[in-house]
């Protein structure tokens, strides 16, 4: 399949004979688009990581504080 998809690049005579100009235009273009799409998605989720980890690090840093609390609590005693 490789050496098919070669000699396709290499042999404009073969491409044209099997793909028309205007198709290969737009196979380009979509390819182009894709090809941008597939960075937006890539950037999208890097975003949503990043999110994702302070998100959980807040909650450990609130989880902390809530366990330090109830200690605090639980060491007054009841109140008098």
């Amino acid at each position: 399949m490789d050496v098919w998809r070669t000699f396709l690049y290499d042999n404009t005579e073969a491409r044209a004979a099997i793909w028309s100009e205007e198709a290969i235009q737009r196979i380009t273009a979509e390819n182009a688009t894709l090809k941008k799409r597939v960075r937006q998605l890539t950037t999208d989720n890097r975003t949503l990581d990043e999110r994702l980890k302070a998100a959980r690090s807040n909650l450990r840093f609130q989880d902390r504080r809530v366990a330090d609390l109830e200690v605090r609590i639980t060491e007054r005693g009841p109140p008098a």
